[in-house]
């Protein structure tokens, strides 16, 4: 089989249009290292994917090819069969062979077996989804957005932690918001503290530690972290390696009293976290264990562990790592504990959302997910973006992500898996790059971003188990959908329920005129900018410009562009009677609209000029690092509450 035959099997395009117009062809030794870095898809016969039926409607599914009939067919939950019938002759519409589902299957995640008289099979996921993700029970309210590990507070290590999250929402409630957002929580790889993007995960199942507020661990005892802590507190950035390495002492210890006491309740609660939690904490674990033990990439480390293996593990518990391999599990138990403490904090406060949740895109290549999951996420392509009138040459994010073939050999568990993790804690998550439901374009390592390739995803499938988890957890799914997407791709999300993700900054039209109110969707979460995106007030001051210009980054906007967005900005306000254009009057205008939830960022109400992150540097800019200027406790004296609350009362006084 010649080499562009094997990618289109593997859904793979060979070629494709830019954003500028011009047809991109790969590189025929790049498309070979990402035939082979994807793992081999079972011939199929009859089915090109997973089979979708959503409960309540009819269902059908068309074949690729005709059968020699009967088709026999039985779909299968574990070893249990609890569906089967055949297709006959005469049962053909049109000369297609279609197989008419039973409509009283119940939902849930099966394997459809195939045989023809022929004896030729096929086996595939048959997902039975509900109609719809959940759709909140809300009629539209506003979330405040924090940059979690930048919170100030006069108890925390140098950056923002659970505790700090339990007093932010009683402060948002207090504003009238029904939730608080924050960048994602993922675990990062602990021994790597300059890489600290929450963007960047060693596992998306896991989570960081260092959001970990030491002293309600169970065993902590205060020592001699005082010395240090003045110093961590007082800077402006995040101290990553200095928060860790206090953190980590402090956390060892506890540990080691926590063991002291097996019989508390405390140990209770522990043991039945790990048992709910399974085989997969375990090898996350061990997972730590052996990265720190060898020093190296999974890949490298001797032959016996680059695969996981639950036996091996089991035995590695029981041996001299048995204590190492605990306190991995104790550090994941006592986070979990205090987030989820946080999500019914803010339930029993009566906020309709609670916490919402970003999920990332992708994983590091030499962390957990990647060697849990060795056939679903491919270690060696990495997610990015085609070139762009923004990056020219390409997007390369260093980041692994799911593969097709990989997911339907799992049925699609670790997608579901990953959205699990996230919906436990939130009533609303966040799909960062929802488009990578649809495709993603991997980049093969050791090529150039612009030599990468688009791989068509099982999108119908992904949607399917989305709605699935989302109705399961009660959690509202929104997909990042901004740039441009494939056509009819957001009206496929807004079939399934999955909201969108609407940016004001990007709502604008081919003269550079805002959208008007009745633009935004019911469906929505509507913000002024995102993490990637200037402030507020440095978007006005052009101080974003400034500051990119002084790093040698293209801003992408003249001054001249820029006068014109404010012009802009001012005209459509001014077209609802808003004669302000600060914070409180772009929050006012987003308010009127139909979207059901509005994000304001807890930077854009303190006047921050100096944005999260700035696309494109890495050590240029302190990413992920800056603070915020007031800790929590000050942070309402700061605000113009009568102006906030003004504002936001559209979100509670106009119904749908």
């Amino acid at each position: 089989m010649d080499l562009f035959t094997k990618a289109k099997e593997l859904g793979i395009h060979t070629e494709f249009t830019d954003a500028q117009g011009r047809r991109r062809a790969t590189d025929e030794a790049a498309l070979k290292t990402i035939i082979d870095a994807l793992p081999p898809r079972a011939p199929h016969h009859f089915l090109d994917e997973a089979v979708v039926v959503r409960s309540g409607r009819p269902g059908c599914t068309r074949l690729k090819r005709p059968p020699t009939l009967p088709l026999r067919w039985k779909i299968v939950a574990q070893e249990r069969v609890i569906a089967e019938g055949e297709v006959r002759v005469g049962q053909a519409d049109s000369g297609d062979r279609v197989i008419f589902w039973p409509a009283d299957l119940s939902e849930g995640s099966y394997r459809l077996h195939l045989t023809d008289a022929a004896s030729l099979t096929d086996e595939a996921p048959f997902i039975v989804a509900p109609p719809k993700a959940y759709g909140g029970d809300f009629d539209r309210c506003w979330l405040l957005a924090v940059q979690l590990y930048g919170v100030r507070s006069v108890r925390n290590w140098g950056i923002g932690d659970f505790s700090d999250l339990h007093r932010l929402i009683e402060l948002a409630a207090g504003f009238g918001a029904d939730g608080v957002g924050v960048n994602p929580l993922h675990v990062l790889c602990d021994d790597r503290p300059a890489d600290c993007s929450p963007y960047s995960p060693n596992s998306r199942l896991f989570l960081n530690p260092l959001y970990i507020d030491v002293e309600h661990v169970p065993g902590f005892q205060s020592g001699e972290e005082s010395q240090t802590l003045g110093g961590l507190r007082q800077s402006d950035v995040v101290d990553y390696a200095g928060v860790a390495g206090l953190k980590w002492r402090a956390l060892r210890s506890a540990f080691a009293r926590f063991k002291a006491h097996p019989q508390s309740e405390q140990r209770h609660d522990f043991e039945r976290f790990r048992a709910e939690a399974g085989a997969v904490l375990l090898r996350f674990a061990c997972f730590e264990v052996l990265r720190h033990k060898f020093k190296r990439p999974w890949w490298e480390w001797p032959e016996e562990w680059r695969q996981p293996d639950e036996a091996k593990c089991a035995r590695l518990r029981q041996g001299e790592d048995e204590a190492e391999i605990e306190f991995v599990e104790f550090i994941q138990w006592t986070a979990d504990r205090q987030l989820g403490n946080c999500q019914r904090h803010a339930k029993e406060l009566g906020m309709e959302v609670g916490l919402y949740l970003d999920v990332a895109v992708g994983v590091q290549s030499d962390g957990f997910d990647a060697w849990n999951e060795q056939s679903a996420i491919s270690r060696h392509l990495a997610v990015g973006a085609p070139p762009d009138a923004m990056n020219t040459a390409g997007q390369n994010w260093g980041l692994a992500g799911f593969n097709s073939a990989g997911l339907e050999i799992r049925s699609f568990e670790p997608y579901r898996q990953m959205l699990r993790a996230s919906m436990r804690y939130a009533g609303a998550i966040r799909l960062d790059h929802v488009l990578g439901l649809k495709r993603l374009y991997l980049v093969p390592h050791g090529f150039a971003a612009d030599n990468g390739v688009y791989v068509d995803m099982p999108c119908e499938a992904l949607l399917a188990a989305t709605a699935q988890e989302s109705q399961a957890h009660r959690c509202v799914v929104i997909g990042e959908d901004l740039g441009t997407v494939p056509e009819g791709f957001r009206d496929q999300l807004g079939d399934w329920g999955i909201w969108s993700y609407q940016v004001m900054m990007f709502e604008r039209d081919e003269h550079g005129r805002f959208r008007d109110i009745d633009h935004y969707a019911a469906n929505a979460l509507v913000t002024f900018n995102t993490h990637d995106l200037s402030t507020y007030a440095g978007w006005r001051s052009f101080s974003d410009l400034n500051v990119k210009r002084s790093l040698g980054v293209d801003p992408g906007e003249s001054d001249d562009a820029r006068w014109h967005a404010l012009t802009m900005l001012s005209e459509v306000l001014r077209h609802h009677g808003i004669e302000h254009h600060d914070l409180f009057a772009v929050a006012g205008f987003l308010a009127r609209t139909k979207s059901r939830l509005l994000a304001i960022s807890l930077e854009d109400l303190l006047g921050v000029l100096d944005q999260p992150n700035i696309p494109g540097t890495v050590n240029e800019h302190p990413n992920w690092r800056r603070r915020l200027p007031l800790a929590i406790d000050d942070i309402p004296a700061a605000i113009d509450l009568a102006a906030l609350k003004k504002v936001t009362e559209e979100r509670m006084h106009r119904a749908l």
